[in-house]
């Protein structure tokens, strides 16, 4: 499993963050607007302000498009929170081939695979979720923690970074990057 987790991080790890568009964003719907809002996510030097900006983000995420889907992944949320990950599972997996471009389905599934100590098929899942959003600053943080379980810490820190790219401003990832700098820089000697 560590080959495959290895191999996925230098997958992963290649794909290039893609880059945003400028326009007015209450004008906006869809890919324009959220192109948009992360243009101001990584812009934005105020954390509570960026904070305000990545919900909005995680809120664009949410809408599939699709009533049926977006009923399914509120029912997957409450089991999840029920910790019935079986229930979970089983829509959200529904939800994977009734909207396979649907990158929050899938990223939701990466969670609870997470949450079941599932690493390698947690993996798999960010994988497809960052092959459809390349800056889901989520995914990303979850692929970081699986190479940290790993002790992979090399992958784990390009990783936070290639968060702070899109999310400059998200704490966790900014203590994450400095916490492993540190931690390789001592190894070095």
């Amino acid at each position: 499993m560590r080959i495959l987790i290895s191999f996925l991080a230098m997958l992963l790890l290649a794909v290039p963050p893609a880059s945003a568009q400028t326009a007015d964003v209450s004008a906006l719907q869809g890919p324009s607007r959220l192109d948009k809002l992360f243009e101001d996510l990584k812009r934005e030097r105020n954390e509570a302000a960026a904070k305000r900006i990545a919900n909005f983000i995680r809120e664009e995420w949410g809408r599939s498009g699709s009533a049926t889907v977006d009923l399914m992944m509120q029912w997957s949320q409450k089991a999840m929170s029920e910790e019935r990950y079986d229930v979970a599972l089983d829509f959200l997996d529904q939800i994977t081939v009734l909207a396979p471009q649907f990158a929050e389905g899938w990223n939701r599934r990466a969670t609870l695979h997470y949450a079941m100590g599932s690493y390698s098929k947690s993996m798999t899942d960010i994988e497809h979720v960052l092959r459809l959003e390349p800056r889901h600053f989520g995914a990303l943080s979850g692929m970081a923690a699986i190479f940290k379980t790993y002790d992979m810490k090399e992958p784990a820190m390009q990783a936070f970074q290639r968060v702070l790219d899109v999310y400059p401003m998200l704490r966790s990832a900014q203590e994450e990057v400095a916490d492993l700098a540190e931690e390789l820089a001592g190894e070095g000697i």
